[in-house]
């Protein structure tokens, strides 16, 4: 059945993200390992959503998250602020002179070039975000006294910790109770599942966590390892980006959660790491969906895309476009912010209409 959206009247937020949000430090060209100097910037699997919405298709958006309260938060505040996106429900953890008890998450991560793939590595242990459980945030003031038309959270954020499991669901099973579609990234990350019990313990919390989602979104590996899926034909055809083994994939998802109104992929060929393919394909009211592929699209800095995908997605549910505009707005921003640094969107929404045109490179005086 199509989605059914709050109106924008009735409340106070488009959008609003549950998450961490990390500083990111960027060694440019060169090497983690090797490096002297670091681009900072702030991102987060969940934020970078409410981020785009909220520059890139001027939404209201808000965050839910929790940073400690020193000088490397403030740093934090001050990128998240550039950003836009509302911080009235950040959570400000006291510092107790050397972060045992929370710290801002880091988040290194270097680019990538030609035949090496891009790396990343994560420092986020003891964070204050992961460390939110139940019982933490007013979520009757965000749903039900302010008003929230989108809600979006993550397989990231429900990695970090048992608690941050914990509050996902919570927070989704109130957002559901007001009326907000719920969507939900399953971002699945071998490295962050590795202490909390692996693949079989992420399967587990987001296999509970689906069974409430409006909007699920992944790629192939989040699926099938995040999801536990294991559809026929998959894997020898996930290199060549075959539409029809992931509509077998989205069929199959469907099948298990008729909750869905809507399952979103999008699809990666990594021919380099400076050079893929990417497409998108949406499911929503019984029908298929697919963008255009975009073939030897070059890439500056992958990270993020997918997170672009899900608010130029979102953007489009929320604005009453069609689901055919709906995956193509989502695969144009989330190719348009691979071509800058950084983990979020730097393009505005005339950049995205024109991407889906299809209008070239040619200098714009």
């Amino acid at each position: 059945m199509p989605l059914k959206i709050r109106s924008r009247e009735e409340c106070r937020w488009d959008a609003a993200a549950l998450g961490e949000v990390m500083l990111r430090l960027d060694p440019g060209e060169g090497r983690i390992r090797t490096a002297r100097h670091f681009q900072v910037w702030e991102g987060g699997g969940e934020y970078n959503v409410a981020r785009g919405l909220r520059r890139c298709f001027g939404l209201r958006t808000t965050v839910v998250t929790a940073v400690v309260e020193n000088e490397i938060g403030l740093l934090l505040e001050d990128l998240m602020l550039q950003g836009g996106v509302d911080l009235s429900h950040v959570q400000w953890l006291p510092f107790d002179g050397i972060g045992r008890a929370a710290r801002v998450g880091l988040n290194f991560t270097e680019r990538g070039y030609g035949v090496r793939p891009a790396v990343g590595c994560s420092d986020r242990g003891w964070s204050a975000a992961s460390q939110l459980k139940p019982g933490d945030v007013d979520w009757k003031r965000l749903f039900e006294e302010e008003g929230v038309r989108w809600f979006h959270c993550g397989g990231i954020f429900a990695a970090l910790s048992a608690g941050t499991a914990d509050t996902a669901i919570e927070a989704i099973e109130a957002a559901r109770a007001a009326g907000t579609v719920v969507s939900y990234d399953l971002n699945f990350r071998p490295s962050l599942w590795k202490s909390q019990g692996g693949t079989a313990r992420a399967v587990e919390v987001n296999r509970r966590i689906a069974s409430s989602v409006d909007v699920m979104i992944g790629n192939e590996e989040d699926f099938t390892a995040g999801l536990g899926f294991e559809v026929p034909g998959m894997d020898e055809h996930i290199s060549k980006l075959d539409p029809g083994n992931f509509k077998k994939m989205i069929a199959e998802a469907c099948r298990m959660y008729p909750n869905f109104n809507a399952v979103a992929t999008t699809l990666r060929n990594a021919r380099t790491a400076t050079l893929n393919d990417w497409g998108a394909i949406l499911w929503t009211d019984g029908e298929f969906y697919q963008a255009p592929l975009r073939e030897n699209l070059e890439i500056f800095d992958r990270v993020g895309g997918g997170d672009s995908f899900a608010s130029g997605l979102a953007y489009a549910f929320l604005a009453g476009k069609t689901p055919q505009q709906a995956v193509e707005y989502g695969a144009a921003h989330g190719a348009l912010a691979m071509t800058t640094p950084g983990d979020t969107s730097m393009v505005n929404l005339k950049e995205v209409e024109a991407a889906m045109k299809g209008k070239g490179a040619r200098v714009i005086r």
